[in-house]
């Protein structure tokens, strides 16, 4: 296995009608050996555009691309060691399970017995052994993903990347399948790089996720620092299900005042937002960190921030319950106990988390740290 790197890379496409248009700007960062790395972020962001460019379906319009301790910036896909496995399966429908999985080997010219040895190999690990003679038709969409995923697997490459593998597969399939594709990863001890969309599945699956929006790397961090330390409010509101809460705030003695509302400060945030004294920043908080009064007072939560509201809209999803309400013109979430006996139009104390709430610099959106 081996370690990936970028090095100043850029990618531009070039339009007569639009003129240039950067998909990646200027992107840095270090994919360690054996490490899970996980791009999320929109459509459009440049995550997929910077998996090409690791295999060499792309080439950079500027920079380096370091895998190993090659640079690659001048090799065919072919040449770079690395195995993709894309959203649609791309199987050989003609071909059964086991031709699918030594095609890529015979091309190679491996020997017969190697060959062999690689795909029980893989079959065994991925639970297929079964099902070898049959054809891609003849299988669920799960078990077509796992023979993409073998197809990889007999390469033995440098580099495993893939492309929103499980974007096709149901709600509960994919629940299995990252399951499947974490243990495989400890079982193999590659490296591997992760594109997608989905924030859950990028949490779930990462060691480390690079976040990117509008071709620019966001933030690179492990799942916790993503969620509990955000660089900004793109980081802060795509990652958490529901996202983030934001509103307008003027920091004054001490004090975020919000409309309606006062939510007093710790010494460390005072501190922290000294130079934004009179003036407005954003207040951003997560839905799990507003309770109700109850579960506060339970679980033994200062009550010191905490307003009355009344409750616009409820979901009530089971295992946990989504309360709406409004502070000014910006609705707001919280998720509270399950079992909180509330109604639409109710009054209801909210208790706001003091040590959970975030501060954003307008002008920049950038977290003000305390």
């Amino acid at each position: 296995m081996a370690r990936v790197e970028f090095k100043n890379v850029v990618k531009e496409y070039h339009d007569e009608k639009r003129g240039t248009f950067t998909a990646v700007a200027d992107s840095n960062f270090v994919i360690q050996d054996k490490e899970f790395v996980v791009f999320v972020g929109p459509s459009g962001c440049g995550k997929t555009t910077s998996l090409r460019m690791i295999a060499g379906l792309e080439r950079q319009s500027s920079g380096d691309i370091v895998i190993g301790d090659r640079i690659v910036n001048q090799l065919h896909p072919k040449d770079r060691d690395i195995a993709m496995v894309f959203q649609d399966y791309a199987l050989y429908p003609h071909m059964t399970i086991k031709e699918n999985l030594s095609f890529g080997l015979k091309n190679l010219k491996r020997p017969k017995e190697e060959i062999e040895k690689k795909v029980m190999d893989a079959s065994n690990i991925l639970g297929l052994s079964e099902m070898l003679d049959r054809r891609p038709r003849e299988l669920s969409g799960g078990q077509r993903q796992r023979v993409a995923v073998g197809r990889a697997i007999v390469r033995d490459p440098q580099v495993f990347l893939f492309d929103e593998p499980l974007s096709n597969l149901d709600a509960k399939l994919r629940i299995q399948m990252r399951v499947e594709l974490a243990e495989l990863h400890k079982r193999l001890g590659a490296t591997i790089v992760y594109v997608t969309h989905d924030q859950v599945e990028a949490m779930t699956l990462g060691e480390r996720i690079v976040v990117m929006n509008k071709g620019r790397v966001q933030q690179i961090a492990s799942p916790s620092v993503l969620y509990n330390q955000p660089q900004n409010m793109f980081v802060a509101g795509f990652i958490g299900s529901p996202a983030m809460n934001f509103m307008d705030a003027r920091i004054a003695n001490g004090k975020a005042h919000v409309e309606g509302a006062a939510f007093e400060l710790s010494e460390d945030m005072i501190k922290a937002l000294k130079a934004y004294e009179g003036k407005e920043v954003i207040m951003g908080i997560r839905p799990e960190n507003i309770y109700g009064e109850d579960f506060a007072e339970k679980m033994s939560i200062s009550k010191v921030n905490s307003m009355q509201t009344s409750v616009q809209v409820i979901e009530n999803l089971g295992a946990e319950t989504l309360l709406y309400f409004r502070i000014g013109a910006r609705m707001v979430t919280a998720r509270v106990n399950p079992e909180t006996d509330v109604r639409i139009g109710q009054m209801m104390n909210f208790v706001f988390d003091r040590n959970k709430m975030h501060f954003f610099d307008p002008a920049t959106e950038e977290r003000i740290v305390y």
